[in-house]
């Protein structure tokens, strides 16, 4: 494919984010911040779109992209600022639900604290596989649907509107991608059986970029609570060895994902891929049979600014890179440039690139990477690209 006419739709939830600044003067831990009865003295809001629609489908749309969104709103003043937000011609495929309320987030993200989230699903909630515009997705080359287990029809019945959705997706044939979110294991989301969801779901998926965390609630519930105490008061994603990543996707693999990459955040993606890659448009020599990890790109706290999207605008890089032709290492570097980009700035996406600076950076040899150390067997690190190469990679260093 060449660079120009590629059209893709990214499909499923979106809200609208608002997020008060808070003072960087501010300090303590969560109890102290928010206890009862204090007024807190914040600066003004930033308000933008949220979920993958929002977050990835507009970060390929810096990055060049021919991007056709498809999400459900209502009819009211929220939903009117995303499609403004979003710009009218790309929601053109949006379902609008007369009557109803459209879906916003509060995000809460004070200085050196992980953000909370005060989230109204909305029309998310009755979101369907017939929501999705099939007409304008036969002329796209990818499909990407994100965060079904945020919409409540999608995930009901085992996820049977998610894989028929994606088997409907295919029959257009289009790349199939698909992201995910963490479930509230006390929610009706986190009591289904995502692994039976997976297994029904994942044959029509050619692409599936999770976090390492969410793959391992919906496969291995006692390795991801066993995870979760090792880390303490850390992230969780950091307690999640180069074993429990092969384990977790060779399983996404043998349920039928071709290419499966987990989100380890500051740690970077980890990558493993099938030894047979039968993809529109992939060179399935460079992809077959890989097993890489790569890092994420080292920021100052004095230049970091908010997480929030970083996960899906690392979809949106890794996507993009895949669609002009890029093979798996400078994917990888693109994804987690893309991180690196969206970390520097309060909001979603003012600090993402266009496409030629955004390879610009991720072939600069001077950015720095954070450190990861595999002490496994096979493993090996190649200098030149600073990226770890596992026992089962067709390419590994000598």
């Amino acid at each position: 494919m060449t660079e120009k006419n590629k059209s893709v739709m990214v499909a499923g939830h979106i809200c609208l984010d608002i997020t008060p600044k808070f003072p960087d003067s501010l300090s303590g831990g969560f109890n102290d911040i928010f206890a009862p009865g204090k007024l807190i003295n914040v600066g003004e809001a930033v308000i933008g779109t949220g979920g993958a629609v929002s977050n990835t489908g507009l970060t390929m749309a810096k990055l060049g992209l021919d991007v056709k969104l498809n999400g459900k709103i209502g009819d009211d003043a929220f939903g009117s600022m995303i499609q403004d937000i979003v710009g009218r011609d790309r929601s053109k495929s949006f379902s609008i639900v007369p009557g109803q309320s459209s879906s916003y987030s509060i995000v809460i993200a004070p200085p050196g604290l992980d953000r909370m989230f005060l989230h109204n699903p909305a029309t998310n909630d009755t979101f369907t596989l017939d929501d999705i515009d099939y007409d304008a997705l036969k002329d796209c080359w990818l499909f990407h649907f994100g965060y079904p287990p945020l919409m409540k029809r999608m995930y009901q019945d085992g996820g049977s509107q998610t894989a028929k959705m994606f088997k409907k997706a295919k029959d257009c044939g289009v790349i199939t991608s698909l992201d995910m979110t963490l479930p509230d294991p006390d929610s009706d989301s986190g009591r289904i059986d995502w692994r039976e969801m997976l297994k029904n779901t994942l044959p029509y998926v050619d692409i599936f970029l999770p976090s390492v965390e969410e793959t391992a609630f919906m496969l291995d519930k006692e390795l991801f609570y066993q995870r979760k105490k090792d880390a303490g008061d850390s992230d969780p994603v950091l307690a999640y060895s180069a074993a429990d990543c092969e384990y977790l996707t060779g399983t996404l693999i043998d349920m039928g994902v071709s290419i499966a990459a987990v989100k380890k955040g500051i740690d970077g993606y980890y990558l493993q891929t099938a030894d047979k890659i039968k993809i529109k448009g992939i060179d399935s020599a460079a992809w077959q049979s890989r097993q890489i990890w790569c890092p994420s790109y080292f920021c100052p706290k004095e230049e970091f600014a908010s997480a929030t999207g970083a996960g899906d605008s690392t979809i949106g890089g890794f996507l993009t890179a895949i669609l002009y032709g890029l093979e798996p290492v400078d994917t990888l570097r693109t994804a987690n440039i893309l991180a690196y980009q969206n970390i520097r700035s309060m909001d979603t996406l003012s600090g993402i690139k266009d496409w030629q600076t955004t390879i610009k950076m991720a072939r600069d040899t001077e950015l720095e990477f954070n450190k990861v150390c595999i002490n496994e067997n096979g493993w090996q690190f190649d200098e030149k690209t600073n990226m770890w190469h596992g026992p089962r990679d067709s390419r590994k260093t000598s």
